[in-house]
């Protein structure tokens, strides 16, 4: 080969490498994750340092609501979302219509009961209040934490989607007030017990193995997940983002850090 053919292919492929140059950048930009204040912002930062390890750059977008991340998610201003157990995206998707798939489970983080004027839901007084959330599929949660505490009886079909009208004895007469998840710490204050989700108590300054007055155990169907547009399910980016996720690094981290609160799935 000659030298000037080896000069003309050198510059070929250096013309190569500089047209190629802004797709690789474009690759480069961050995905944006949406979560919720509290542990799963907190985890979230643990995720974005083990994968920039591994090349992928995370925007962590912080949300005060469940509301609003699968709306965002789905609009497209956000990349993924990680702040929601299955049953809830599920009811997601039935109600709104969205196009959002599962990609990985993260944690559990089990709900409680906390009250500031009771030590024991057998200590609750006829007619008591007691706070549930009102999305549908928290609400069925804490419902059936007050059944297996003996405190209400459910229709035996409600099953994880049971509402308030499912109960069939509620021999405390107990009045069941539905209000904003977030909301409900702020709540311990006006009624006489309430159903937390963790992220929520821990937020509050709550600690769930040593505040809640009834707690779920670790076999709990609502394990929280990673949820894309169904249609990007399958990029590479996202496969990382688990990985990530499922690191030791992460692990360690939620296992120190909560203390049993919020328990790993992996």
């Amino acid at each position: 080969m000659s030298a000037s053919l080896t000069r003309r292919h050198l510059a070929a492929l250096g013309l190569a490498a500089l047209l190629a140059a802004p797709a690789a950048q474009a690759q480069d930009k961050p995905i944006k994750i949406g979560v919720t204040a509290g542990p799963h912002a907190e985890i979230m930062e643990v995720v974005k340092k083990v994968a920039e390890k591994d090349g992928l750059k995370i925007e962590i977008v912080e949300f005060s609501d469940y509301v609003q991340p699968n709306a965002a998610l789905n609009a497209g201003d956000l990349d993924a979302n990680s702040y929601q157990h299955l049953p809830y995206l599920e009811a997601q998707i039935r109600d709104r219509g969205y196009k959002l798939s599962n990609i990985g489970y993260t944690v559990v983080f089990p709900m409680g009961i906390y009250s500031k004027k009771v030590k024991s839901l057998s200590d609750l007084k006829s007619g008591a209040r007691l706070a549930i959330p009102n999305d549908p599929t928290n609400g069925g949660r804490a419902l059936l934490l007050l059944q297996r505490a003996g405190v209400i009886k459910l229709k035996p079909a409600a099953g994880l989607k049971a509402s308030p009208l499912d109960i069939v004895d509620n021999p405390k007469n107990l009045k069941i007030l539905e209000l904003d998840a977030a909301q409900l710490p702020r709540s311990l204050d006006e009624v006489d017990a309430a159903a937390v989700n963790t992220n929520y108590a821990i937020t509050a300054g709550l600690q769930p193995t040593r505040d809640a007055i009834a707690i779920e155990d670790a076999k709990s169907p609502y394990t929280n997940i990673i949820a894309v547009r169904t249609q990007d399910k399958d990029k590479p980016e996202f496969a990382r983002l688990v990985k990530a996720y499922h690191s030791p690094e992460v692990k360690a981290f939620i296992e120190q850090k909560y203390q049993k609160a919020v328990v790993t799935s992996w």
